[in-house]
This record gives C-alpha cells, structure tokens and sequence, in this order.
C-alpha cells in the first residue's frame, strides 16, 4: 500500500514512523513534512490547506491511503477533496470536523447525544460575557469558539484576565463551568458507525512544572494510566463516543477518522471537556509507541467503512512517556533558526527504547535547525512508567537546543516518584 500523510508536526512524524514499520505499506510519503519524518518518508511542499493540490498529488503518487494529520485541513475540508478523486482518505469531513472546528457546534451536538459536558454559555457581546462570567465565578474557563492551535483556552482565577481573553476572541466565545479532577485523553477510530476506542494517555497543557504558566499545545504525555478505573474506557464508550458518532451519523454528517474526547474526571463523574477532530500531539506519540496492531489497515479499514471487519486491537505491555522540547519564549514568541545537536547520540545510545520525533524543525544545509514553538517530542517506553520516563529524560539530556524549554516532571506522580 502507498501512504501519503498530511502535515508536519510530532503528530505526523509519529504516524509516519508506525507506517513505516508496517510490513503492508511500501510507499511512504508526507506534505509538507519535518526534517524527522524526512528519514521515513518521501517529502513533497504542498500546501496541507489546499485540498486540490493534496488530492492532485495523491493521484499522482497512486496512493492507496491519505491520512489527514492536523485539524486546520480537517476544518478546511481536504478530506473531502481527497476522496472526490476516489482515494480512501482518513480524517472527518469539512461538516464532521466542526466538531472541533466550532466549540458551539460540539456543545450543540453533546446536548442532543445526551453526552455528559460543562454546563457552558455561547457569548456573542461583552454583556452576555459579563453575565456568564458572573454566573460561573472563579475559577473562569474561556474557549475561543475556533481553532487556536490548542492557545485558545484560559483557565484563571483573575476576572480581568478571563474577560480580556473573552473580547480578543472575536465573534463567538464559549464560557462554561470549572470542571474539577484529572484530565484523560481517549482517542477511538471510527467509519462513522464502528467505535474502536485505542487506549487513554494524559497530556501537560501547562507550560511549566506543577502545571504552571500559560496554557501550550502540549508538553508531554504518557501512556498507560495506573491511576483510573479499569472500566473507564468501556463508560466512555456508552456515554461519549458512541453517542456522539450516533448522533452525528443521524444529522447526515458521519465521522470517520479519528475522534478524540478530552475528559474530565470529576466528583460528578466523567465530563467532556472538548472534542477533537484528529490524533493529539503529544497524546499520539504515546497511544503509537504502545499500539502492536498494524496501523495502515487499521486507518484503511476506517476510511472504507469496514471497520467492523478488524480484529481486536493488541497492545505492549509496555509504558510510554512523551517530553517536549520547545524554543525559547514559547508558547508566546518562540525563537527559531536555532541548531539541534544531539540527536544522533540520542539514535546511538538511547534506541530502540527511546527516538526523538521531530515537530517545528527544518534541514538547513547539514543543520537541523528549530522552527517552531515544540521543536521535538522525545518519546521512550519501559516496562513501566518509572522506566520510561528514565529513558526519556536520559535522552533530552543529550539534546542541545540554545534557549530551549521542557517539563521535568511529566508523569513524575503517575510513576510514583
């Protein structure tokens, strides 16, 4: 099977790298790409929002598979595109995807599934968000109705702040209550009738140790988690994934690909926070390091529709943990054109239990150089997460980025440590 990925973050390089490793994939390649995913695939520089031009390449490379990686093609309707040229495609429609795409629109159809969520408003002018704010009270959650690139959420305890985030929003804002308890990520592949739900990570949001600072793309992840209820993901299942599926399904807009719920679990019990449309970044790089199944037939079997004909998912018994290293200055300015060294020390001395995947990088003559705000995502497995997460910061110790930034306590808690 040809293989054609679209986008060019950690994301990606993770699905590449799991592709790559799949014995029914012979042809691998990405648009636009990273200097990482460069090593597994062949990179060609199209534009990941124009969908004529991603459907027009995949009929050029005869690619069985396009698998749409990041949210903004999703929202922008690529997925469409790619399979009005007769190429099986991975990744909601335009309509499907505005389940991430407008957080109004996800609050809408939660209502309508029954599925469990904070209570919110949807504000249009600074009156009605004065009013929900006053309503909630501290601490204040403010969502960008659109896609921010995972900025667009403050959570504070300071009202001038909340409101300040509110108006520079623009148009449509969703305030809504505080939800306590810790925070679950749970993907679930999906043909728009079959749910296979893969098994729950945790990310950091939190720029900063002890979940401080401002709210990022994601730091780091981990993958299994000791702490919850073994029946979480067959509750989720019931409550949240499947009825969303239905109820999208019953609109006329089904989802296929892959449908992430951001949980909350609170003294109430289990709450969405936020659907997205797409795998996470960093949550992906964790999910893929502990999935044994085959990925490409997986993905495929979504896209066609046939997903009930796959077999159970298998799964490592292994532990994986995911820490991010990130530019100077992000999430607000982060610098870029700064040389990455280390990495083939990392390949040497730390594989196969621990790689890097690259996110904001580029080729720079010999150089790898940074080019975004979360430059890399080092991701190690164990036998349980007091190794992996070893093996993990061993191998961001080899890494020299000038200026750069990382959590030093990703599933610190989590690993009992």
């Amino acid at each position: 099977m040809k293989v054609l990925v679209i986008g060019g973050g950690a994301r990606e390089h993770a699905l590449c790298r799991s592709l790559s490793l799949d014995p029914d994939v012979t042809d691998l390649y990405c648009a636009p790409g990273n200097a990482g995913i460069g090593e597994v695939a062949e990179l060609y520089p199209v534009d990941a929002l124009d969908g004529e031009a991603v459907a027009r390449l995949a009929t050029e490379l005869e690619a069985g598979l396009v698998v749409v990686g990041p949210e903004a093609p999703l929202v922008a309707g690529v997925a469409d595109a790619v399979r009005a040229v007769g190429i099986p495609c991975f990744g909601p429609s335009r309509e499907a995807a505005a389940l991430e795409g407008s957080k109004a629109f996800a609050k809408d159809v939660m209502a309508a599934a029954g599925v469990p969520t904070a209570r919110s408003y949807i504000c249009t002018t600074p009156e009605e968000i004065d009013e929900a704010l006053d309503a909630f009270g501290a601490p204040y959650v403010v969502k960008d109705d659109g896609l921010a690139a995972g900025k667009g959420v403050v959570v504070t305890g300071d009202l001038d702040k909340a409101r300040e985030h509110a108006l520079a929003c623009g148009g449509r804002v969703v305030i809504e209550e505080f939800l306590d308890g810790p925070e679950v990520s749970l993907f679930a592949i999906t043909d728009g009738e079959t749910v296979v739900p893969l098994t729950p990570a945790q990310d950091f949001k939190r720029a900063l140790d002890g979940d401080e600072g401002p709210n990022t793309g994601g730091m780091g992840a981990y993958s299994p988690l000791p702490w919850a209820d073994p029946k979480l993901v067959d509750e989720v299942m019931a409550t949240v994934l499947q009825p969303t599926v239905d109820e999208l399904h019953r609109r006329g807009t089904p989802f296929s690909g892959l449908l992430y719920a951001g949980l909350a679990i609170t003294s109430r019990g289990v709450r969405v926070i936020e659907f997205n449309a797409r795998f996470g970044d960093p949550e992906t790089q964790v999910v893929l390091a502990r999935l044994q199944t085959p990925l490409a037939g997986l993905l495929l079997h979504a896209a066609q529709g046939t997903l009930d004909l796959e077999p159970p998912l298998r799964w490592r018994d292994d532990a994986a943990v995911t820490v991010v290293v990130a530019s100077h200055n992000y999430p607000d300015t982060p610098r870029t054109g700064d040389p990455i060294e280390g990495l083939d020390e990392v390949a040497a001395q730390d594989a196969p239990h621990a790689y890097v995947l690259h996110a904001g990088t580029k080729r720079d003559s010999d150089a790898i150089v940074s080019a975004g705000g979360r430059v890399l995502s080092v991701t190690a497995t164990g036998k349980d997460l007091a190794q992996a997460r070893e093996r993990a910061y061993r191998a961001v110790a080899r890494i020299r980025l000038d200026g750069s930034q990382h959590r030093t306590d990703i599933a610190r808690k989590a690993a009992g440590e």
